[in-house]
């Protein structure tokens, strides 16, 4: 894999400087003086037609006079001149630029900037802001920024939308000895954003861990793409300022008034791994954490203080976060009251009293160390008249250094001249200091928090039953045309049902009739008791308008309550267009609970799914949990069990559990509906009831919007769902009937089997090791893939006792220049030399073409002679590699393929 396309411009050997200035108030000017201040290791060009020389380096007065081409442009001129620098940069092929200057934020300003990224893209060169801070990498002494501040190397990358934000940490971590590999401001981010910059990071050897400074998000897929990559290899904690503006609230359902667009972004934050930290202290807190590279597996706490106060105050803050504090066990509880005074706290926070020297921290300290329950240790101190803050300090300093495999220790010494030197002495001794008990809980919980959610991302989830194979796509997608056709935006309750049917969710009949006559034929035609509800598209909430009654026995109550609820609301919604009433059949079931589920689109990530408490106050109460589609079992009851009414839907009162398996099959047919209808702008089920014997929708609405013309399969959604349109069978040469499909997360246990029941050799010359199974880390990388950017076909067949398995796979993953991709292909022993191979290549070869990509490459060994003996039969070209004559390079040029 070569390296990533972004590389020469983040780790550039020579830049050109448009602006350079001796004038040190001028943006040019002082990135021309940070780039020499901070010893930059390539070549500086300071280019400026009215100087020859700039802060003694020799000034050129264009790109055109400069001797090499650079690899960087860092430009700071008036942002009316720029395209035509961008024209002659494109033109000498500078590859890349860094543009600092402002002026585009009207509307002349947008059409400058839209001119300055057109004329880029026509030379393939790459673009950072406008009206951005700048980049910095110190390990090569790159700081090409306006800011007043340097950098020293660290493992810690900062992206931020903001240069206020990026010189408010810079300033910080100046001040607190912290280290960046990389610093990167986005500015307006006309060209690269969030998604391809973490591509770059999350391969990038030097970053470790990355914070993230987010104001607003353009493109969600990319986005999502490049955080779940970056998120899955290194800790990543992100800070994001505002929210999505109101109009991303629909007025049209319960589920509008219920999610806002934060909501949404929270949801998008958990289902990538990473962590959201909720103001900018809490992001210096983590920034501080990070930069030791501290690893906590677990969440649970151990707390050691000299005063009871701070131990509380942490306590607080540690309850409000989830972080665990055990109580002390029997044997520590022992050890403590072996050296500590009688009146010590006896508990978790431990209190070893105002008096306490050094020694009394260490011994207590090394108490929580041997003990398994505690997966790091908080030590707090108050300058008290007995405290000597700076030798216990070095008493801990000098305990971690000697004790190995220390746990994470966090500490805060409150206060300020008392416990300044015992500050520096700890950030020299490289363990995180902090200047209140809550900052140094909030990082000790950013750190367990991202290590339990990689923990999670792992599970492998319960095999798929295939819940929504059945569903009528063609026939729902059909129904919604009809009804956008005739220019309407919400589905009548009959048409609502049709889709639920088509989806196969249970939902109760209903018939729309528009006179008293119709309503009692068709109340007698379902049987007593029924319901009538009032047909309006206009009135959202029917109970609210008196458009609901319930429980009516005979014919004759049918007929007048009819007649009351249209004269009534006639009257008081004279504006609403009334088509009449649905009669529906009450759903009488005497353990019912009431929960709804909804569907709202949110203008950034798309459709949203959320589950909650049901019935007519779920605005009031606000019980629900939002996750983005698709869905799977494991998040499905992920999402239920974040809520309050989970605990409901338990056995109690005597009340019997209610069926949670229909809950989850409801959640996933709701999941492919709004990944397979884009024309889904809001979808509401409430009350959709559940009991012991399944679940039933009692009422639902769905609202409508044409897509755009343009639309591509999925491209409403955030997170590309499984595509289940390329699951498609066939029959080899050899006659044996096999299912080729991408792979999914819950092929987990079959992927494993299929590894195991490899031979020896064929694990030898797939994955060029001697490797004997999958750990948990390599199977959820190879079954929890992203399909916007790789692929993975599964061949399966049914073995003797008609079981499905796993006989074959084929994969790419896309290299980091976008347009190339590896592949590789193995199938089981007991299968090999009957086709399976060669189909499972050529869907591969297919997808690949199909994305855009141009070409495919890999590496075999010499000594694989099948192997050879395929990707010939496929085109590929095979030549030895220049390293290792063991390994032959294959290459395919997907556009003569």
């Amino acid at each position: 894999m070569g390296p990533h396309y972004l590389t020469k411009l983040f780790k550039p050997n020579s830049i050109a400087v448009f602006g350079a200035s001796e004038r040190p108030e001028s943006v040019g000017g002082n990135a021309l003086q940070n780039l020499l201040k901070a010893g930059f290791k390539g070549d500086i060009y300071a280019i400026n037609p009215k100087h020859d020389t700039v802060q003694n380096q020799v000034c050129y007065p264009n790109i055109e006079s400069v001797p090499t081409i650079p690899d960087l442009a860092v430009i700071a001129t008036p942002a009316k001149s720029i395209p035509a620098i961008i024209q002659a940069c494109g033109e000498r092929g500078v590859g890349n630029a860094v543009i600092l200057s402002a002026g585009f934020e009207d509307k002349a300003g947008k059409v400058l900037q839209q001119k300055m990224v057109s004329i880029a893209k026509s030379y393939g060169m790459r673009l950072i802001g406008p009206n951005c801070l700048g980049i910095l990498r110190p390990e090569i002494g790159l700081n090409a920024t306006f800011s007043k501040n340097q950098a020293i190397p660290g493992s810690l990358a900062l992206v931020s939308q903001s240069g206020a934000i990026c010189t408010a940490v810079l300033d910080w971590a100046e001040a607190n000895g912290v280290g960046f590999s990389q610093v990167i401001s986005t500015g307006d981010a006309a060209d690269i954003d969030f998604g391809e910059i973490l591509d770059f990071l999350a391969l990038d050897p030097q970053t470790k861990n990355i914070l993230l400074y987010i104001e607003g998000i353009a493109n969600s897929r990319q986005f999502m793409s490049g955080l779940k990559a970056a998120a899955r290899m290194k800790p990543v904690i992100l800070l994001k300022s505002g929210r999505m503006p109101e109009g991303s609230k629909a007025a049209v359902s319960h589920t509008g008034a219920l999610v806002g667009g934060d909501d949404v972004f929270s949801a998008a934050i958990e289902r990538s791994g990473a962590v959201r930290a909720q103001s900018i202290s809490q992001l210096f807190a983590a920034a501080k954490a990070l930069s030791h590279n501290i690893k906590i597996n677990n969440n649970r706490l151990a707390i050691l203080t000299n005063g009871g106060g701070p131990g509380v105050m942490a306590t607080d803050r540690a309850a409000e976060l989830g972080v665990k504090m055990p109580d002390i066990s029997q044997d520590s509880m022992q050890k403590f009251n072996a050296f500590l005074p009688e009146h010590w706290s006896h508990g978790n926070p431990i209190d070893i009293l105002g008096d306490a020297t050094g020694q009394r921290y260490t011994q207590a300290l090394d108490v929580c160390q041997n003990d398994n329950q505690y997966d790091g240790i908080l030590i707090l101190l108050t300058p008290q008249a007995m405290s000597d803050p700076s030798g216990i300090a070095r008493a801990i300093i000098e305990y971690t250094q000697k004790t190995e495999n220390c746990k994470p220790i966090f500490t805060a010494w409150l206060g300020e001249s008392l416990v300044s030197e015992a500050r520096v002495l700890f950030s020299k001794a490289k363990i995180p200091t902090f200047r209140t008990p809550e900052a140094a809980v909030e990082a000790f919980s950013f750190i367990s928090t991202y290590h339990q959610n990689q923990a999670l991302l792992m599970q492998s989830p319960a095999p798929a039953d295939q819940v929504c194979k059945e569903s009528d796509i063609s026939g729902a997608r059909a129904i919604i045309e009809s009804v956008l056709a005739e220019h309407r935006t919400i589905l009548s309750s009959a048409e609502t049902r049709a889709i639920m049917n088509a989806f196969g969710v249970p939902i109760t009949p209903a018939i729309e009739v528009s006179s008293a006559n119709q309503a009692m034929v068709a109340a007698e035609s379902i049987g007593f008791p029924v319901s009538l509800k009032i047909n309006s598209p206009n009135l959202t909430h029917k109970s609210d308008v008196g458009g609901v009654k319930l429980n009516l026995t005979t014919v004759q109550e049918v007929r007048s309550e009819y007649t009351k609820m249209i004269e009534r609301i006639k009257q008081e919604q004279p504006n609403a267009v009334i088509q009449g009433v649905t009669v529906e059949p009450m759903f009488k079931r005497p353990h019912v609970r009431e929960l709804l589920i909804g569907v709202m689109r949110d203008p950034v990530f798309g459709p949203a799914i959320t589950f909650g408490s049901g019935g007519t106050s779920v605005e009031v109460i606000k019980d629900n949990a939002i996750a983005l589609p698709p869905l799977n079992q494991f998040l499905a009851r992920k999402m239920i069990t974040q809520t309050k009414v989970s605990k409901m839907l338990k056995a109690f009162r005597g009340l019997p559990e209610v069926n949670f398996d229909a809950i989850v099959d409801v959640l996933l047919r709701i999941s492919d509906m709004v990944a397979q209808l884009p024309e889904i702008l809001e979808l509401d089920i409430n009350p959709l009831f559940a009991d012991e014997e399944g679940v039933m929708a009692v009422d639902a609405r769905i609202s409508v919007q044409a897509p755009p013309f343009s639309h591509k399969p999925y491209q409403h959604m955030a997170i590309h769902p499984y595509p289940s349109e390329l699951i498609h069978s066939l029959e080899t040469h050899s006659g044996l009937i096999v299912e080729l499909r991408p792979i999914r997360p819950e092929d987990a246990e079959l992927e494993l089997d299929f590894v195991r029941n490899l031979s020896e050799r064929s694990r030898y010359l797939r994955f060029m090791n001697s490797i004997q199974t999958l750990s948990p880390l390599m199977l959820s990388r190879f079954t929890q893939i992203d399909y916007d950017r790789e692929m993975a076909f599964i061949a399966t067949t049914k073995n003797k006792q008609d079981k499905n398995i796993e006989i074959g796979v084929t994969r790419y993953t896309t290299n980091p220049d976008g347009k190339s991709c590896e592949m590789a292909v193995v199938v089981r022993d007991d299968y090999q030399h009957q086709g399976v191979a060669s189909a499972l290549l050529a869907s591969l070869i297919q997808h690949a073409k199909a994305k855009g990509l141009r070409k495919m490459e890999g590496e075999v060994l010499s000594e694989n002679g099948p192997m050879i003996d395929l990707v010939k039969n496929h085109n590929f070209s095979v030549k030895p590699t220049q390293d290792d004559p063991t390994v032959l390079q294959i290459e395919l040029n997907l556009d003569l393929a």
